[in-house]
């Protein structure tokens, strides 16, 4: 009996490891990817249920290899903000570390064409998720992603009236999130806090570099 139980308890374990909440685990195992990285390895869970064309893109570049040798290339905190309010400004604070475009010397790697943003059908950019970097355009998202380090909640689709007609219902896109760290995540907190300045045109850029040195599907 003893044995049996045994058994049923690494059976649940491991469909909780592998499986999404809800119905997503009609559909099979959510996919894995480890990435391995200069300061140690972390592992994401995605959620195809959720964010399928963004989960697709992502795996795209992962199966080419896009991701390897690639920088995180941002680490933004709450001392930046700090920082930017005492110089006058009224930023909205994000806690965010974002990789997965360029290569050492910060050369900006060639990607597929952007995809739509699935933010409004996607799960919200709390901490611990990995979500699409984006420019101003919604429909922008190629390659890069980030991983909330805090909960970013203006980082999520919202609906809201239009202050001059209430009649009205304005629409703002927001980063799609389409998975989250499973293991790991006291990696994404150590490079979260390396030390980082200005590298020419790009800001929050680590001054000792931290770059993935492989990112796969598990075996």
């Amino acid at each position: 009996m003893r044995k049996i139980s045994l058994l049923f308890g690494a059976l649940l374990l491991a469909c909780l490891l592998v499986l999404p909440c809800g119905a997503q685990a009609q559909g099979g195992p959510n996919p894995v990817v480890i990435f391995e990285t200069t300061l140690g390895r972390f592992i994401v869970m995605l959620y195809p249920g959720e964010a399928p064309a963004t989960v697709e893109n992502f795996m795209r570049y992962v199966d080419e290899g896009f991701y390897d040798g690639t920088l995180f290339h941002r680490v933004v905190t709450d001392k930046d903000f700090r920082q930017k309010s005492l110089a006058g400004g009224n930023p909205i604070p994000y806690n965010i570390i974002q990789g997965g475009g360029f290569e050492m010397g910060m050369r900006l790697k060639q990607t597929h064409p952007p995809i739509p943003n699935e933010s409004s059908r996607a799960m919200s950019n709390k901490q611990g998720t990995i979500a699409m970097a984006r420019g101003t355009a919604p429909d922008s998202a190629t390659a890069q992603f980030f991983i909330n380090v805090k909960d970013n909640p203006a980082f999520d689709y919202r609906d809201q009236k239009d202050p001059r007609d209430e009649t009205k219902i304005i629409s703002h896109p927001g980063y799609t999130a389409f998975g989250k760290v499973i293991r790991g995540w006291d990696v994404v907190e150590a490079i979260s806090r390396v030390e980082t300045s200005r590298m020419g045109q790009h800001e929050n850029v680590p001054v000792k570099p931290v770059f993935i040195i492989k990112a796969y599907r598990p075996q």
